[in-house]
């Protein structure tokens, strides 16, 4: 799915195969781009398996953190894409990483590339 403030980008459903990588859409949320048209939101199925190319880097947005502009390295590759927060107006595309953590994809920094596995539930990024 893509997020709610991601509706006025142009968007398109993910498709097996598909290489993205995190975007800001300057909408005041990040999503998924292809490779191929990053100018297109690419949606995601929750429940879909995210494989990253390196470990996923995130902000933190404790006061704290605007303030140094603080970096959290997860230690993980993969992910499951899962929808949080669904009754309210607010962001709620978010991953789920192995160690049970839930990170919102806005706060994903950008161009970290993925990919879905092989089957129709996982993309690459």
């Amino acid at each position: 799915m893509c997020d709610y403030s991601l509706h006025s980008v142009r968007t398109r459903p993910a498709k097996v195969g598909d290489k993205l990588v995190t975007k800001d859409f300057g909408t005041g949320t990040r999503g998924f781009a292809s490779l191929d048209d990053l100018g297109t939101a690419v949606c995601i199925l929750p429940g879909t398996e995210l494989a990253f190319a390196s470990e996923v880097s995130y902000s933190d947005w404790r006061i704290r953190s605007f303030l140094k502009g603080m970096e959290i390295r997860t230690q993980h590759r993969t992910a499951i894409f899962r929808q949080i927060n669904k009754q309210e107006m607010t962001h709620h595309d978010a991953l789920e990483f192995p160690d049970g953590q839930v990170v919102l994809l806005t706060r994903l920094y950008e161009a970290q590339s993925n990919c879905p596995a092989a089957s129709s539930r996982v993309a690459c990024c």
